[in-house]
């Protein structure tokens, strides 16, 4: 009787040791993104997203494809890129981590002919033509929820850099195609980013 509660005391107390480090394991904040120059993003300010390895000129753009509003966001080999804005799900945080609920938005406005449409990035719809889901514009800051779910995106580490990621997790009862983002080259040899297998390396200046 002496040997069993003895060792009942000795599990108790191991457990009890434990305890907080598995409780800082399970909450322990994701690691922040970084710049080209290792350091750390901030909302608010803005950033060029490239491609690794890095070309000597070029980044992210929007194309108003035909008639369509709002513009398509597209790769470009040259200047001017436009750069962006990162907008985490928690406004008071103070910097953008990866696996973290986020809104891109171009932090310079665009002549594309679409006056009414917003610089922040959206899922398009399924575009029976290409058989793709193009990421857009015309989408809205914050208010996470059903409405909102193509306007989130995220950033995972990938390799030596990043990549972004379409897996929105702002909505509970919604169902969602989680996949990279990576691009698409349509007919007229324009490069969209759209959901893909192979994801759009990155990194931010």
């Amino acid at each position: 009787m002496k040997i069993t509660r003895t060792l009942v005391a000795f599990v108790l107390l191991f457990a009890l040791s434990i305890e907080p480090l598995l409780g800082g394991a399970a909450n322990a904040e994701p690691e922040p993104v970084l710049d080209s120059g290792g350091t750390k993003l901030r909302p608010g300010r803005s950033y060029y997203i490239i491609p690794v390895p890095a070309p000597p000129s070029g980044g992210l753009e929007v194309l108003r494809i035909g008639k369509k509003c709002p513009p398509d966001v597209i790769t470009v080999q040259e200047d001017p890129s436009l750069p962006s804005l990162f907008i985490p799900i928690d406004p008071k945080k103070g910097e953008i981590h990866v696996s973290t609920d986020l809104n891109i938005k171009f932090s310079v406005g665009t002549h594309t002919g679409c006056p009414h449409s917003s610089n922040v990035w959206r899922l398009d719809d399924y575009d029976n033509t290409t058989g793709q889901y193009f990421v857009t514009t015309g989408g809205v800051v914050g208010n996470p929820g059903r409405q909102t779910v193509r306007n989130w995106f995220k950033i995972e580490k990938y390799e030596d850099a990043y990549k972004l990621v379409y897996c929105p997790t702002v909505c509970g009862t919604c169902k969602v195609q989680c996949k990279d983002v990576g691009t698409y080259i349509d007919s007229h040899g324009y490069e969209h980013l759209a959901l893909s297998d192979v994801p759009y390396k990155i990194q931010f200046l």
